[in-house]
């Protein structure tokens, strides 16, 4: 071989041998990189604020809840399980300890500490502490007197009498950051709020897209809810769509992946669709027709209120209304609820019983009986079911329909509604948590908040009060029964039902289940290819 041609052949063996040393640098060889991917969720309603501390809002805290992360949280089982706590001990019946876990760091690389938490709890507690402003959310913390910090990552709660649902409640209190809002104040932390959660803001319009992206350094969430790391998407966004058929068709076209508050008469033509998985699972919304006893002088009698629980057939109403997706509630609780009385087997539908009782309370055949019933727009279906029923007995009953938020104003206000079909959050599915704002006598902006009946007993005051404290659980659940056995006597109310939840999600969506409290968990919420 001449001189020429080992030239030639040495060239080629070198550039191989390059060629295999720098693999993957040659267009064959490239690995394709991941198109990002953008998980999309329909909201039925706007968002109030991004302070962790400032509503009283479920969809607020379901979108707080995906930046923002607790000492403790609850499974879509309803279990409570430890999340930025390590753990949790109660040393005395008024007193609670945490431990943090260590490592956890907010958005901006701060660490999470119990500085941290402490800051959280007394921002809540101290009146005024939200530049000027007071936390609507301190109804939710019981008798809490001071959290204060016993180490870097220790905490101690203390009570001033003992709170037996403390933990139910937590879930509701996210871990907020101490140093940045000292710095900027709270106003700029609503605009610009910082958590530990699995998604950090990106940008918000509140009535119309929140995006958040993941937060690459997040701990993990809660070891007992895997798989415990980074969220699975890269990009989360809520999207405010309040009217519901665009609602739904933008889960049918492929632009959203989750929507809320799927209507029951929607179900059919959803699970139709091979591309949608339509999921339930029990609600915690108590509905009922609170009937204000000072607004309107007929139902100062018992009977009269008997009356219309006796002239309601609820079960029919579920049926047809609901499509099957409610369970009714023949008393003042949901059923499975703690200390749930079973004994309790709720109003029959009589319209011949109801009119014998408005008869005895001097309304024979309805006369005389004349009202209007408020809802929302949502509910409007069974308040007209309900007033269908009514007028069946001789009542002339109307409905009115509101936006909720002319409306709610409107009944705390009091003094005009005579009734109104509505419903009321009891997530931790415990008595105290639906009696308190439902039942109790009103006595302040807490205590009776959602007593549209103006209903005043005070021996089921007395006794609710006693067993507010109570440590030992078979003394609260026998308790528990004696007050629904009042409610249930006295009928402040119609006792209608609790609707299941009902979403929706693209078939590409895994590992997500809709949650009883309405919470929509993103963080280990996948997409498939």
């Amino acid at each position: 071989m001449d001189r020429k041609w080992l030239i030639v052949v040495a060239f080629v063996l070198i550039a191989a041998l390059f060629g295999g040393v720098l693999g993957g640098c040659g267009p064959a060889d490239e690995v394709e990189e991941e198109e990002p991917k953008t998980l999309i969720v329909g909201l039925a309603q706007s968002v109030l604020t991004l302070d962790p501390a400032m509503h009283r809002d479920r969809t607020s805290e379901t979108v707080i809840r995906n930046m923002f992360d607790g000492l403790v949280t609850r499974t879509t089982s309803m279990d409570i399980v430890p999340e930025i706590a390590e753990s949790y001990t109660q040393l005395t019946p008024t007193e609670w300890e945490f431990k943090i876990r260590e490592g956890i760091t907010f958005h901006n690389g701060d660490p999470l500490t119990a500085d941290d938490v402490e800051f959280t709890f007394m921002r809540i507690l101290t009146e005024g502490a939200v530049d000027g402003q007071s936390s609507p959310r301190k109804g939710l913390l019981g008798s809490l007197l001071k959290v204060e910090k016993t180490d870097d990552y220790t905490v101690l709660f203390t009570f001033e009498e003992p709170w037996p649902i403390f933990l139910r409640m937590l879930p509701h209190q996210q871990i907020v950051p101490k140093n940045y809002i000292e710095e900027h104040g709270s106003d700029y932390f609503a605009e610009n709020p910082i958590g530990a959660g699995p998604f950090k803001l990106v940008e918000a319009a509140l009535d119309e897209k929140i995006v958040m992206e993941r937060f690459e350094d997040y701990y993990g969430g809660s070891p007992e809810i895997p798989p415990v790391g980074p969220a699975q998407v890269d990009t989360a966004i809520f999207e405010v769509i309040p009217e519901t058929s665009t609602r739904i068709a933008a889960l049918q076209a492929g632009d959203v992946h989750i929507i809320a508050n799927v209507p029951t008469h929607m179900v059919d033509q959803l699970e139709a669709d091979p591309n949608i998985a339509v999921k339930t699972c029990t609600g915690t919304n108590f509905f009922s027709v609170s009937l204000d006893m000072e607004v309107y002088e007929p139902f100062n009698d018992v009977r009269v209120r008997k009356a219309l629980n006796h002239a309601v057939d609820v079960d029919e109403i579920i049926a047809t209304v609901m499509d099957g997706l409610a369970i009714r509630c023949p008393g003042p609780c949901i059923p499975g609820s703690f200390g749930y009385n079973e004994a309790i087997t709720g109003y029959d539908y009589d319209p011949e019983k109801a009119k014998e009782l408005l008869a005895e309370a001097g309304y024979p055949e309805g006369e005389g009986l004349s009202f209007v019933l408020d809802t929302q727009d949502a509910h409007k279906d069974t308040a007209e079911a309900i007033v269908q029923y009514l007028e069946e007995v001789g009542i002339d009953v109307s409905v009115r329909v509101w936006d909720w938020g002319v409306l709610k104003p409107l009944l705390d206000e009091g003094g005009e509604r005579a009734a109104v079909f509505s419903s009321w959050g009891n997530s931790t599915m415990e008595p105290h948590d639906l009696f308190e704002p439902k039942f109790v006598s009103k006595l302040d902006d807490v205590l009776g908040r959602g007593n549209y009946s103006r209903y005043s007993n005070p021996e089921f005051d007395e006794l609710f009060f006693e067993t507010t404290v109570l440590i030992d659980d078979n003394e609260r659940i026998a308790n528990y029964k004696i007050l629904q056995e009042m409610l249930f006597e006295d009928a402040p109310v119609i006792f209608v039902y609790t609707p299941m939840v009902v979403e929706a999600c693209s078939a590409q969506v895994e590992r997500w289940e809709p949650s009883p409290d309405g919470r929509i968990n993103l963080h280990r919420v996948g997409l498939k290819e």
